[in-house]
């Protein structure tokens, strides 16, 4: 039977092998990943991803699940805000990613309250209702069955937990997607070329935002995969986007 197809950046490629087509891709720029990110945003991801922690509300001892925690930005502010009884289990598919997080981690002294975990977000190794929150930052562009991720997200969640993704979206100003076009397709790729030497990785890395749903695409797909509210808050005109689904009370009846 013929492998279906799916995208990779532009590209259609066999569904089967996206998955090691994007862990190439990673694979390549875990060692200058912080950095890209920094030159790449000119600094305002760690604004996004400060205001994205803050938008979790997450309480001292809650269990949280951060997927596709790469270097662990998201999982070292989300520690910050738990108490003893609190942890955050920092989960990737990739390992060299993974790596490089848990010793930025251990650096900082910042470790104490997180666990790390390879995992595939499309099949989650924890048991049903085990998080209060599962967040997943600049992460789900990248998986290959999105649906299927999200019904495991909505899985693994407590009753009245919420699933938080930060991701970028659909720009609703055409003067700054003009814009941000010309720097994604023109000037990224060469930023990538100075400072990881591959171009190629951050040329796909655009390509994988247009391709990734717009807001209201992404807010349907989470209701549809078992959440009983959704909505979404645009940022910098809607470049990212924070979309939240709630796992309502009584979802764990039905």
């Amino acid at each position: 039977m013929t492998d279906r197809q799916t995208h990779f950046g532009f590209k259609q490629v066999p569904w089967s092998a996206k998955k090691q087509l994007v862990g190439r891709v990673f694979d390549s720029v875990a060692d200058s990943y912080d950095i890209m990110n920094d030159m790449m945003s000119f600094g305002v991801h760690r604004m996004w991803k400060r205001f994205f922690a803050e938008f979790a509300n997450v309480h001292p001892q809650m269990q949280v699940l951060d997927l596709a925690a790469g270097t662990g930005d998201i999982s070292a502010l989300i520690a910050k805000r738990l108490g003893a009884g609190g942890q955050v289990v920092a989960s990737d598919i990739n390992v060299n990613m993974l790596a490089i997080g848990r010793d930025k981690l251990i650096n900082k002294g910042e470790v104490q309250k997180v666990k790390f975990c390879i995992a595939n977000a499309e099949l989650l190794p924890f048991p049903d209702a085990s998080f209060d929150r599962v967040t997943i930052a600049f992460g789900l562009r990248n998986v290959t069955d999105k649906d299927q991720a999200l019904r495991e997200m909505h899985r693994v969640l407590k009753p009245n937990g919420q699933a938080l993704i930060l991701e970028f979206s659909q720009v609703n100003s055409k003067v700054m997607q003009k814009a941000y076009d010309l720097y994604s397709f023109h000037i990224l790729p060469k930023i990538g070329k100075i400072i990881a030497n591959d171009s190629d990785s951050y040329q796909y890395l655009a390509e994988s935002i247009r391709q990734h749903p717009d807001q209201n695409t992404l807010k349907s797909m989470i209701l549809d995969a078992g959440f009983g509210h959704a909505d979404y808050t645009n940022m910098l005109n809607g470049v990212v986007a924070i979309h939240r689904g709630f796992k309502l009370q009584q979802e764990s009846l039905v």
